[in-house]
């Protein structure tokens, strides 16, 4: 099993980036590949998956992110692109969060999942995820977001734009509504 890459990053695509390890170029799937530069060292913690087709590599920030995701694969149903996709659309404090109290508007409006597998991951999840803190400002600015008019893949969009320093359901909000 790949545990992490080190290496140089030769380039950054929407969904994914590619590393320079030991002379080969190996493509990373990440939530936030953005997050690289191109030609900058990036040490990534990753998840090797293997699948009919072939092998994916999945990468990550810290070793708490591919755990989490790791987590979200155990769920029956959730495959790495729905985990992955998760990650993508919320930082993985807000999903322990959400998980630990059971959030399921959260899961469905904000994170986008549909409600059976949000449903899913509640039951499968909460109690290894356990209770945590959790503000709903995101879902908040997410429902104000579609009251002003944005349909739900535009609120969604806003949030991901808006930087997790960003705290408070006011100055989300006003990021939010700066980001279109």
């Amino acid at each position: 099993m790949i545990r992490q890459i080190r290496g140089k990053v030769l380039s950054v695509g929407p969904a994914s980036a590619t590393i320079e390890a030991a002379g080969f170029g190996i493509e990373v799937r990440m939530s936030a590949p953005e997050a690289l530069s191109i030609g900058s060292e990036a040490t990534l913690a990753t998840h090797l998956a293997l699948k009919q087709d072939g092998l994916e590599l999945y990468g990550f920030p810290a070793d708490g992110d591919r755990d989490f995701f790791e987590l979200l694969l155990t769920v029956a149903g959730v495959g790495p692109k729905t985990a992955l996709g998760a990650l993508r659309r919320a930082p993985r404090e807000a999903l322990e969060g959400a998980i630990g109290k059971r959030d399921l508007d959260y899961l469905t409006k904000v994170v986008g999942l549909g409600k059976k597998s949000a449903e899913k991951m509640l039951v499968e999840l909460a109690d290894k995820v356990g209770p945590r803190t959790h503000d709903n400002a995101d879902g908040e600015v997410f429902d104000t977001l579609v009251a002003l008019g944005y349909t739900e893949r535009e609120a969604r969009k806003a949030l991901q734009s808006v930087p997790d320093t960003v705290a408070g359901k006011d100055n989300r909000l006003k990021a939010a509504l700066s980001s279109k």
